[in-house]
């Protein structure tokens, strides 16, 4: 389980083919040297766990599913991803529950700075929309942030300085895929309607 509040970016070093998936490389010092193998990292949301440390990078195993169901498959060496360990028992919850389980790939849509601060648009799959209100949550990339408009295909934010400048969201342009997580709450009351149109129990035991 994650917060949503960013540590820090991390580089990618090296991706390392290891059919049908791939390790992925990160360099990122002070997070290498506090983690342990067996730890839980997101990586742009993205729930991995490390399989290696070695100094100043660690490393993570990606399936074929992960790869194409979220941005990881499109890193290159030399790409900043967002760092997150996960919480621990008693720490602050300064962003929203995020369970690093990516629900699926949106794309900016649309990027407005005003100085230094910034309105972005993202596109979002009709399923996801539905889980998505105003003011309600959303993880991008692993970053809690709070929705501003929400629309049945896409989606907007404000993105303060801080923000900008401490994560990867501060890089995008106008078509980058992210990676998106609705809020889990979102998803329970989602079933729970879902659920009173199911046909009765007839089932004899």
């Amino acid at each position: 389980m994650f917060s949503g509040i960013v540590e820090t970016m991390g580089k990618v070093a090296e991706l390392r083919p290891e059919p049908p998936g791939c390790r992925l490389i990160i360099r990122q010092p002070q997070i290498a040297a506090e983690t342990r193998v067996a730890d839980s990292v997101a990586l742009n949301g993205c729930c991995l766990t490390v399989v290696e440390c070695d100094g100043e990078v660690f490393g993570f195993q990606a399936g074929p599913e992960t790869l194409a169901r979220t941005n990881l498959g499109d890193l290159k060496p030399g790409a900043f991803v967002n760092l997150e360990r996960s919480l621990k028992v008693g720490d602050r919850l300064g962003g929203h529950f995020v369970t690093g389980h990516v629900d699926g790939v949106g794309r900016l849509l649309e990027r407005e700075d005003c100085g230094q601060w910034s309105m972005f648009w993202f596109s979002v799959p009709q399923p996801l929309a539905a889980q998505m209100a105003a003011k309600g949550s959303i993880a991008v990339d692993g970053v809690s942030l709070t929705i501003v408009d929400s629309e049945p295909t896409r989606f907007s934010v404000a993105l303060i300085p801080y923000t900008l400048e401490v994560t990867t969201l501060g890089r995008l342009q106008p078509g980058d895929k992210v990676n998106l997580e609705t809020d889990i709450l979102a998803k329970y009351v989602q079933r729970v309607l879902e659920a009173k149109e199911w046909p009765p129990d007839d089932f004899v035991r």
